[in-house]
Parts: C-alpha cells; sequence; structure tokens
C-alpha cells in the first residue's frame, strides 16, 4: 500500500510509535490521518500539528471504536488503513494481579478484535483494505519478566494471523509490527530498553519509516530489528535449547525492565 492519499486512522496516536506514523503518514500526503488515544489532549495537539483529526478513544469499550470508526468516515471518507497501535505493558508472572490481565488483554487483544469488527465490513464490501496490528517481538519470542505482556502480544500475532488467512482472499492485507525496544514511554523505566533493548534501541521516527516500506511491500511481519527472524529461526529449530537460552537471559535480566503503561 502507497500511504499517499489514503485515509488512515492510528490508535494510541498520542505520543510514541503511534505518533511517529502519524507524522510520517502526513509527511506522505495521506488524504486524512486520524489520530485516536485515550490522551484527549495529547490527540488533538498532535492532529492539530498534522493536519489530522483527534479523537479521544479508550480502545478497551468496542463501543468507542466503532465510535471512532464513524467519526473518521464522516470526516475523510471510507477507512483504507487502520492502524491499532494502543498497548500497554504488565509486569510479573502468573501472579500478577486478576485485574491487571484483564486489563492488559482488553487493551493488546480485544482492541485489535474491535478494530477488525469495526472495519473488516466495509473494506469487504471495497474489496481493499489494510490493517495493520502493532503487536512486538515478543509476540513472536517471548517476553522476560512479564507473562501478560508475552501471552497478550502472541494472541495479537494469532489474531493478525488469522485476518489475513480468512480476508486476504477478499482483498483485505494485514501486518503485524513486531518491533524489540524503542524509545516510548514503555521502555522509559528500563535502563536501555532493558531486556527488549539488547540488540539496541530504535527512536519512534526509524519505525515510521519501516512501517512505511513494510506497507508498500505488504508484508505481514514488519520488523523494525531484523535480527528477530533470526531468533525466531533458531526457537522453532530447536524449542529446548531456545528456552534454556532465555532462561540465561533471564539470569542477566530478571525484572526485565517492563514498566507499567506505553
Amino acid at each position: 500500500m502507497d500511504v499517499a492519499g489514503k485515509h488512515v486512522v492510528v490508535t494510541g496516536g498520542a505520543s510514541g510509535i503511534g505518533e511517529a506514523m502519524c507524522r510520517r503518514f502526513a509527511a506522505e500526503k495521506a488524504h486524512g490521518v486520524v489520530v485516536a488515544d485515550v490522551n484527549a489532549v495529547g490527540a488533538e495537539r498532535v492532529a492539530k500539528e498534522i493536519g489530522g483529526l483527534g479523537v479521544a478513544v479508550d480502545v478497551s469499550d468496542e463501543s468507542q471504536i466503532q465510535a471512532l470508526v464513524r467519526k473518521a468516515e464522516n470526516e475523510f471518507g471510507p477507512i483504507d488503513l487502520f492502524c491499532s497501535n494502543a498497548g500497554i505493558g504488565v509486569g510479573g508472572g502468573v501472579e500478577a494481579a486478576s485485574e491487571d490481565w484483564q486489563r492488559i488483554w482488553e487493551i493488546n487483544v480485544m482492541s485489535h478484535v474491535y478494530a477488525a469488527r469495526a472495519v473488516l465490513p466495509s473494506m469487504i464490501e471495497r474489496g481493499e483494505g489494510y490493517l495493520l496490528n502493532t503487536c512486538s517481538a515478543a509476540g513472536l519470542l517471548s517476553q522476560i519478566g512479564s507473562a501478560p505482556y508475552s501471552v497478550t502480544k502472541h494472541a495479537a500475532v494469532g489474531l493478525a494471523e488469522s485476518l489475513a488467512i480468512a480476508h486476504g482472499d477478499q482483498g483485505i492485507r494485514v501486518s503485524a509490527l513486531c518491533p524489540q525496544a524503542v524509545r516510548t514511554a514503555m521502555t522509559a523505566g528500563a535502563e536501555g530498553g532493558g531486556v527488549a533493548g539488547v540488540d539496541g534501541m530504535l527512536e519512534p521516527d526509524e519505525v515510521a519509516q519501516i512501517v512505511v516500506e513494510g506497507l508498500a511491500a505488504e508484508h505481514f511481519l514488519i520488523l523494525p530489528h531484523p535480527i528477530v527472524e533470526k531468533y525466531m529461526r533458531r526457537k522453532v529449530d530447536d524449542y529446548d535449547r531456545w528456552l534454556a537460552g532465555m532462561r540465561r537471559l533471564q539470569s542477566q535480566f530478571p525484572g526485565g525492565g517492563i514498566p507499567k503503561r506505553s
């Protein structure tokens, strides 16, 4: 997909990767960019600076995502690209509070489900459309220090795969954005990005550049850190060896460096 002339919606667009994507899509001459975020002030700020539309939305509430889609369509017409980008991080393992497990599930997984439900009917009717879901390398590998984050990001990748399989022949394209450490609020509390930063920390605008390139090539996996593909191959080639290696890595990063929110 060439973003020029397209109508794009980005959740989590007030900061981090989402903000960088909004700014890059505007620079690429998108027809309209909708900046959606639970931070209404931040969404309006970014939208004003790029000539887009700012919308306050809690992505864990399906009715608010439906309202977001209606507002976006009323402003710019049919949505060509929906970037379901909002996400949070929660530390800990199975002992993490049930409330934390539920909240991260609603934001990191169900928000993608709600977005797909809201935009797919129109996209399928038109025979074209694009879904970009921000998942994380944790969804392909794992996340030391956060079982809730790892589990939900695995689920997000699985959902993206299901969408690509189910709707690819209907003209729907799907990409899963899976970065390691990026300099955002999510990594601010961990020196060097924690365990996710072992291969370097990227800036959000670098990720946005890679997203544009990935969309143009219509790759399912968009990997800002290319080494993730190498790790994936190691994982499936010898799962037991990979798990042993992850335990060694865990001994170097006992806490994992997972903050509370993206």
